[in-house]
Formats: structure tokens, sequence, C-alpha cells
């Protein structure tokens, strides 16, 4: 059943091998319980799933996690029930489990700045590194689009590229001139050296040749991070919530944003207006006249 369902998800839903590994870990969690209770995948019930999951969270798994396995543990019930694994589908009497929204943490404009400026671009590898930054600030990609653009996806003509997201989905994305001049002096001066092939394979590579990984770009970032005096922790995805902050606070608008980031529903994207609502109102209070309360008497 397990089997089944991952290839499902891998073949016909087209989700990453990252994501796919979070499904597998999550079920593995539920076939684990299932032989301590000495009993079947496809005979447990509903008060057998609250069950394990109330049991996830005695064991110390955060909520966000404990609602990422009940998501997983639904789909599979769901998929076992419509192919015939399962008479049933017993979450259907189990209530939603949701992580606590929280707002996406980003980095001020001055904090950007520092970060792009960090890598020494008289470097292969440095060049290489600002090219990135400038690509994944210029157009908030996920991580792993970013490692897996090809030479051929981007189009300097006309100022865009071509990315596979989610579920393998194809979407136009652009970016400006300076991620531009970052991105043709790596190709001219920094691909070459670390491929002899310049128009195959990956965009960006490592210096054995081979194109970079999620885990590595991960580690340079924070490295990166450190060096520019960021204090947070510094992740692709703090890069890809200030690319789409600093867009909405200059007036974009939140249906081109959505198709930029890749999200299937627009309601995973108004996130950014309570970031920019909250900058708003700090901006009001700090500068308007009444905003604050008075320390001294009304005028005589």
């Amino acid at each position: 059943m397990k089997t089944e369902f991952l290839h499902y998800l891998e073949v016909e839903r087209g989700l990453s091998p990252h994501t796919l590994e979070g499904y597998r870990r999550d079920i593995e969690k539920l076939e684990a319980f299932v032989r301590k209770k000495g009993s079947a995948l496809s005979s447990l019930d509903a008060s057998d799933i609250r069950e394990f999951l109330r049991d996830l969270h005695r064991r110390g798994l955060s909520l966000r996690s404990v609602a990422r396995a009940s998501s997983a543990v639904r789909g599979l019930f769901r998929f076992a029930a419509a192919e015939g694994f399962a008479a049933s589908d017993p979450t259907e009497q189990i209530d939603s489990a949701r992580a606590p929204k929280s707002l996406p943490r980003y980095l001020s404009l001055e904090e950007v700045e520092s970060l792009l400026r960090t890598p020494d671009a008289s470097t292969p590898d440095g060049l290489r590194d600002r090219a990135m930054l400038e690509l994944l600030y210029a157009t908030g990609l996920r991580v792993s689009e970013l490692v897996s653009l090809r030479t051929r996806d981007l189009h300097f003509e006309v100022g865009y590229l071509v990315c596979r997201g989610k579920g393998r989905k194809e979407r136009v994305v652009p970016y400006g001139r300076s991620a531009k001049k970052w991105i043709e002096r790596y190709l001219v001066s920094s691909r070459p050296l670390l491929s002899p092939k310049p128009g195959e394979g990956g965009l960006f590579l490592s210096r054995r040749g081979r194109p970079m990984t999620r885990q590595r770009f991960f580690q340079l970032l924070k490295g990166y991070g450190r060096l520019a005096g960021i204090k947070r922790t510094l992740s692709p995805h703090v890069v890809r919530h200030s690319f789409a902050t600093h867009l909405l606070e200059r007036g974009a608008d939140l249906r081109s944003l959505q198709l930029m980031l890749g999200h299937s529903n627009i309601g995973t994207t108004q996130i950014y207006t309570h970031v920019s609502r909250e900058r708003l109102k700090r901006i009001y209070d700090q500068h308007h006249p009444r905003a604050k309360k008075r320390t001294t008497g009304p005028p005589g």
C-alpha cells in the first residue's frame, strides 16, 4: 500500500524527491506504530489514527511536524480507499491537524545589499555564488528550482527564465538587469572553468563540474549570511520571502506575485499582505503626528 501510494505521488502527482522523502518518513512512523500494536495498516480505524497523532505529540514533535504527518496519513488512506487497498478511509472522521501560521521572516533592503556583496566575485566560486544570490533574490525561486536550472532555461533577450516547480509545473519568471549582468559574467568567466561544456547540463555547477545541490547551496548561503553580519539564521526561503515582501511593498499586485512564486492557491500568497500591513502600521506609528500618545499637555 505504501509503495503504490509513493509511486502514485511520484508519477501521477509529480512531487519532488524532497517532498516524497517527507511522505515516506511520515508513513514509516505510522508503520512502526502499527507494528508496535501488532496490527496492519489496512485495519486501522479513526481511534488508531488519533492515537498515532497523539503519540507523535507525546514524543516531542512540533505541531507543524504532527500536521505534516497527519496530511501524509490522510493522503495514504484516501488513496487506499480509492484503489481498493482499504474498505474505507478512517481519516474522514478526524479533524485536520493544522500547523500554526507564522509570518514569514524576511530581510531588509540593507541586509539584502550586504548579502549580495559578500561573495568574492574575483574567484570562479565567488562569481558563481554572486550570480546565484542575485538570481535568487531577483526571482524568488525555491532552492530546488534554482539548482535545477539549465543554461537553456534562461532567455536573455527577453529577460525571463523558465523553471519547473512543484508538481513539475513550468512557469515563466522575469529577472532584472542586475541578475542578468552577474549571470552573463558567470557564464563567460566562471562556468567554463567548472565544465568544458558551457551549453549543456545544469546552470550552476560545483568545482567538480556537477550541478549544485540544495544542501551545498544552503551551506554557502548560511556562511555568506554570517559574513554579511545578518543575525538571524539565513535560508533560501528567507530570501524568497524577502523577494515577495519587497515586491508587494512597492506596489506589485497579489495575482502577479502568485504567478511568480508558483503558488497554486492565492491564499498562500496572501500571507505577505499581513507582513506589509504590519510594516505600514509601524511606519504610521513612527511618523504620523497623532499616532503616538501625547507626552505634553494640549496647547494653550
